[in-house]
Formats: structure tokens, sequence, C-alpha cells
């Protein structure tokens, strides 16, 4: 995966202590804005060196998820798994386990059944939470321009929304957990739609001939532009650069997960089935860590 780009400290007023599992590409930003709001923040990370920015701005790092619920009522996840989330969530070093932490605010994309039963074992502890995944990306998040999406406890609700909405743009999905879940997997299929389609079509017209940079102007001032052809061809494909920052592995993830939802629900999706195909196909073959956008590498090699 490419590096993250660098962190910009801020001197900003001290509001609240914070806590924040998971400080990768995503995570970093968002704890970022919210050191950049005032807030005194303590970070962990399983890599030490993911946390390391954070700290020179001011954070305070942990040795675990447990720690940092010791030190915050609040705190924020942003991690790549479900397995990450049940294990930092309520696991033995878990935020169940901390004294302090009343809310939990999960940024991920983990699916419903597993916010659910976190949900469920944190509030045997008295300990709320809030299903909170975000859309719009690595700059999304630096420029606080994220779609979140968020659902839960209407008090807990209440509580973190301000916090919230120094990611971004925050939609109330529902009151339980788990829904803002589905509200992220259906726009995150058609995420990966839009990227596997429109690569497809970009490279069937490049072996008739076409320009494939007149294609991606053709198509904006047409009926086919998505944020495929708006953002990522002009910004990362194009370009050759093939550095958009979200992982194959992840995106193949988002879409299983999106249509595991749809068979709970006994929903068909027969283009999600086929979504899901070649998003196997291309991490199998550009390697779990490569960027999303490399899809197009693998389909020209087709």
């Amino acid at each position: 995966m490419n590096e993250a780009p660098p962190l910009e400290c801020s001197n900003a007023i001290t509001a609240q202590t914070l806590g924040f599992t998971g400080t990768g590409k995503m995570g970093a930003p968002m704890a970022t804005r919210l050191l950049d709001a005032g807030h005194k923040l303590v970070v962990y990370d399983i890599r030490a060196e993911a946390s390391a920015p954070l700290i020179a701005c001011g954070a305070t790092g942990a040795d675990s998820t447990r720690a940092v619920a010791d030190a915050a009522d609040i705190v924020f996840f942003s991690l790549p798994e479900p397995r990450d989330v049940r294990g930092e969530a309520i696991g033995p070093e878990g935020v169940i386990a901390g004294r302090r932490a009343k809310i939990l605010v999960d940024l991920s994309t983990t699916g419903r059944p597993t916010t659910q039963a976190v949900a469920d074992a944190l509030a045997e502890r008295q300990i709320a939470m809030v299903d909170a995944p975000v859309s719009g990306g690595v700059k999304g998040a630096g420029n606080g321009t994220l779609a979140v999406m968020a659902s839960g406890d209407p008090q807990a609700l209440k509580r973190v929304s301000p916090l919230l909405a120094v990611f971004g743009r925050l939609f109330v999905i529902g009151d339980r957990p788990g829904m803002a879940q589905v509200m992220k997997l259906a726009n995150n299929l058609l995420s990966a739609t839009s990227l596997a389609v429109a690569s497809e079509a970009v490279v069937m017209g490049m072996k008739a001939g076409l320009d494939p940079n007149l294609m991606i102007e053709v198509i904006n001032a047409g009926t086919g532009r998505n944020s495929a052809t708006e953002t990522k061809f002009p910004q990362a494909i194009l370009t050759r650069r093939f550095a958009y920052g979200f992982a194959t592995a992840l995106m193949h993830k988002d879409v299983r997960l999106c249509l595991e939802e749809a068979r709970s629900l006994d929903s068909p999706m027969s283009v999600g089935e086929a979504v899901r195909t070649i998003w196997q196909a291309a991490e199998r073959e550009l390697g779990p860590e490569s960027d999303y956008t490399e899809i197009f590498r693998y389909l020209e090699k087709l």
C-alpha cells in the first residue's frame, strides 16, 4: 500500500479527552481532525509507527485499546476487518475491559452481524455503541468531507454527533447499531461496481484504438459518468499512479459483506455476485495490499 499523506499538527484549544484505536490510512487523518478541533487524544494502533505522527502532534500513546478505554469516555475505532473490531471491542484487552469508556464509536465497515454482536456484549457493561462507518476516502478524511452514516442509541448519538460532524456530513440512519452498516455496504457495492465496470468499458475502448483520456472526458459529459470516471480515473488510473488510498482486499471484503447481508435478508443480488467475482480475481492477481484502482491493470492484462 502507498504511504498515507503526512499529518499536519494544530495548536487548537483543548476540549475533552477522546480515545482512538486504529490510526492507519483512514484513522490517522480523522484522529488528526479531532486534535485540530481542540480535543486531547489517547491513541493506539497495533503498529506503533502508525501512531507516531499523532503523538508528535500532541496525542498520548497507549499500549492497548484497554488502556485507551481507561483514559477516555468516548473511544473511536477505525479498523480494517470485522475480527479486528470484535477483538479490540470485546476481547480481554478491549474497550469492554476499560475502566472509563461509556461509548464506542465504530467508524469501520464490518457488517451488521459483527456490529450487533459487539453492541450486545458492550451493553452488558453499560457501554453504548454508535455504528458510524464513513465514505469518502483518505482525501475526504483529511479534508473533513466524509459522508458519516450513524446509527445507535439516540442519547449516545446526541453526545457524539458534534464529534462526528468534525469528519464531514453526518447522516443519522437509525436508532439501532448495524443499520448504518447496511447503508455503508450498499454504498460500497455501488462504488466497487462503478470502478469495475468503468475499467472494463475503457479497456474495451482502448483495444478498439480509442484514447482513454478522451473516453473519460466523453463519459463524464454524458450519462455514463460515475464516481470512478469523475475522480478515480483522472487522479489515479489515467495518470498510471494507481494510488487512491484503498486496498483491493478491503474493497473485496466490503462487497463480500454486502452479499452476505443481502443473503440474510433474502434479497437477490445477481449483479453484486458478478462484481464480487471480479474483485476476488483482482485481489488474487494483484495482492491484497494493492491499491484498488489497480483493478484496471488486472483487466488490461486479461
